[in-house]
């Protein structure tokens, strides 16, 4: 069996609902359909097809087909030849692309990572000292508190400046060097998981996530 294929966060997971809130490796995604109690599994998987184009390779703008398939039909789906597939010591297995947690009707909510680019969109672009629209390239991140006087690496202490602002700011607090916050920093508010799962791993995500704003 491909060890390698079965680590990788190829599944995409939707509640019962339809709704994305999730990825799962491959491996994650073969126990959920396989597993549970008293023969019930606690997820599905969708067969999805689509209308050949006229080279025959598969049209993925299009969807002919999508079906929840059990763990015991889904082993004898054929692979077909864009499928990715693993092997057992019984037979080939088509890879899932995306599942149903059948158990799991909430939308997960998680807090953005803090990063240079999450302060960045939360500030959205913006010197929080002189209001001026900075670029990705002329800003950078400031310390309220500099570090060196016990600022934390937080949202509620970390915000996007002008470069030469922040030069000139260096280690002192904001009053020191003659400069105010144009607002409290703080943090971001936790955000639908569907939201924070990024560019489609697979063509078949496309069809389940939210259009890009």
């Amino acid at each position: 069996m491909n060890t390698t294929l079965l680590d990788k966060p190829l599944v995409l997971a939707l509640n019962r609902s339809w709704q994305p809130i999730g990825h799962r490796t491959v491996k994650q995604a073969l126990v959920a359909l396989n597993g549970g109690a008293d023969g019930i599994a606690p997820a599905v998987a969708l067969d999805i097809a689509y209308p050949p184009l006229p080279d025959g390779t598969p049209d993925y703008t299009r969807l002919s087909s999508v079906v929840p398939v059990p763990w015991a039909q889904w082993i004898e789906l054929p692979v077909r030849p864009f499928d990715l597939s693993v092997n057992t010591p019984r037979r080939q297995i088509r890879v899932p692309t995306v599942i149903i947690a059948t158990n799991f009707d909430r939308m997960p909510m998680a807090q953005p990572r803090l990063t240079r680019r999450a302060i960045f969109q939360r500030d959205g672009g913006v010197c929080q000292y002189t209001g001026e629209q900075v670029g990705w390239d002329q800003g950078n991140l400031d310390h309220v508190v500099p570090r060196d006087r016990g600022g934390r690496d937080s949202f509620e202490n970390l915000v996007w400046s002008r470069r030469d602002v922040n030069s000139r700011k260096a280690n002192r607090l904001p009053h020191e060097a003659g400069l105010r916050l144009i607002r409290p920093p703080a943090a971001p508010k936790p955000r639908p998981v569907a939201a924070m799962i990024g560019a489609p791993t697979h063509p078949d995500w496309r069809h389940f996530l939210p259009s890009p704003s």
